[in-house]
């Protein structure tokens, strides 16, 4: 009978060792599972984050592409404008005819009818 007591005794070991290892994977994995839940719940919160500021920097790229197309039609105004200038080959051409014809000596109107009343009493 020793040696019977022997193998319950080594088998209630043994079945006590296994529970507590059991214990401790049960233990193990539902912390593994807790933290992976943490995990998750830390990813979809950064994942919200990140999607926000996606659609702000979305937002602002938008925003960036207007003002652009702006300040783009605003150029081709001031081009089309620039166009109606006068050119400095034609500048130089009136100013040569400005200086031909010496707009200061010219007389006015009101000078011609007086020199025309003058010259009517004279003769």
């Amino acid at each position: 009978m020793g040696n019977g007591e022997n193998t319950g005794t080594d088998l209630e070991y043994f079945l006590s060792d296994i529970q507590e290892r059991m214990r401790m994977l049960e233990s193990k994995y539902t912390l593994f599972g807790e933290r992976l839940l943490i995990i998750n719940q830390n990813m979809i919160e950064e994942y919200k984050k990140i999607r926000k500021h996606v659609q702000i920097l979305d937002s602002d790229i938008r925003k960036l592409k207007e003002d652009m197309t702006k300040v783009n039609d605003i150029f081709q105004k001031m081009i089309k404008e620039m166009d109606l200038f006068a050119r400095k080959e034609n500048l130089k051409i009136l100013e040569k005819y400005i200086t031909l014809w010496n707009p200061m000596n010219f007389i006015t109107e009101e000078e011609v009818i007086r020199l025309i009343s003058e010259h009517k009493k004279r003769g």
